[in-house]
């Protein structure tokens, strides 16, 4: 009985040690949360301000959000102009450590006359390679005893990364050049449409709180009909009705929802960031061949 005893209390304790070595990582959106939980993978807990289909665009944070980051050993951001909630909710939280900027060495595109930094650098796998070696060394850095862990975790997923993204240009090489035009609600695939040699059209902007102006539409309208665009694509995180009047009045047809700043739940199709750019690829293929 006191050999069970010793073996139970032990038990207790090691898994107390566990949990108490384990690294509390906050980061501010779903994706971002997604690579730093493949890289850290058992060596600390991942906690997401900005959950599945939320927008990071407009979120207001919580008290709830204040408290998790004063508990955090880290916190992972974005950047580039994309969480303009969070530099406060930092400073009223308390949290003392200096934010990992995940965008940290891309080279960022500009959007619009006022030339302002596109947040979406994500949608390129080449910078998502990016993120994902600014995690592992801020995790690293941060507990060095794991290094190896996250230094395998981290190579094991880049190659993940690296056939994905063969993948996705074989996929797109399957549409004529003149055909890979699609429009989506907001300006959320720059970085993609960079990358994989695709036409975008977004009536309202980078911002999902900016509105099409009625000579925009039109323009759109009249560039789907003389063009023949055929792929119209909706947004998890945006109001899709601006999409449904460019498929009436246009007389295309919307070939489905794209995952652009948050994945879906566990039980959607976008629930990782792999199977997200899988999802969308897919579906824009499928869009832009549609006849």
């Amino acid at each position: 009985m006191r050999i069970k005893a010793l073996t139970f209390l032990l038990c207790i304790f090691t898994s107390s040690l566990a949990y108490a070595d384990t690294l509390k990582v906050v980061t501010s959106f779903s994706i971002l949360g997604d690579f730093a939980h493949v890289v850290a993978g058992e060596h600390a807990t991942v906690t997401t301000l900005v959950g599945p289909n939320g927008d990071v665009h407009v979120y207001e944070p919580t008290p709830s959000d204040a408290k998790i980051l004063a508990g955090a050993d880290l916190v992972i951001i974005n950047g580039l102009g994309l969480e303009g909630w969070l530099g406060k909710l930092i400073v009223s939280s308390g949290y003392a450590g200096q934010p990992v900027l995940a965008s940290q060495g891309i080279s960022p595109l500009t959007l619009g006359n006022n030339l302002m930094q596109d947040p979406h650098a994500w949608q390129d796998i080449t910078n998502a390679k990016i993120y994902v070696g600014n995690i592992r060394a801020a995790l690293v850095a941060k507990d060095p005893a794991h290094a190896n862990d996250y230094n395998a975790n981290a190579e094991r997923y880049l190659k993940e990364l690296d056939v994905l993204d063969s993948w996705a240009k074989t996929e797109l090489a399957k549409v004529p050049p003149q055909k890979r035009t699609l429009i989506t609600t907001h300006d959320a695939f720059q970085y993609f449409a960079h990358a994989y040699g695709v036409t975008l059209h977004a009536p309202i902007g980078m911002d999902t709180e900016s509105e099409a102006s009625a000579s925009d539409i039109a323009h759109l309208i009249d560039q789907i009909r003389t063009q023949h665009i055929h792929a119209l694509f909706m947004e998890n995180v945006t109001d899709n009705r601006l999409i449904k009047q460019l498929e009436t009045d246009g007389g295309a047809y919307v070939g489905g929802t794209l995952y652009s700043d948050a994945l879906s739940p566990a039980d959607g199709p976008a629930a990782a960031y792999l199977t997200m750019f899988r999802h969308n690829v897919t579906l824009m293929v499928e869009g832009m061949l549609h006849n």
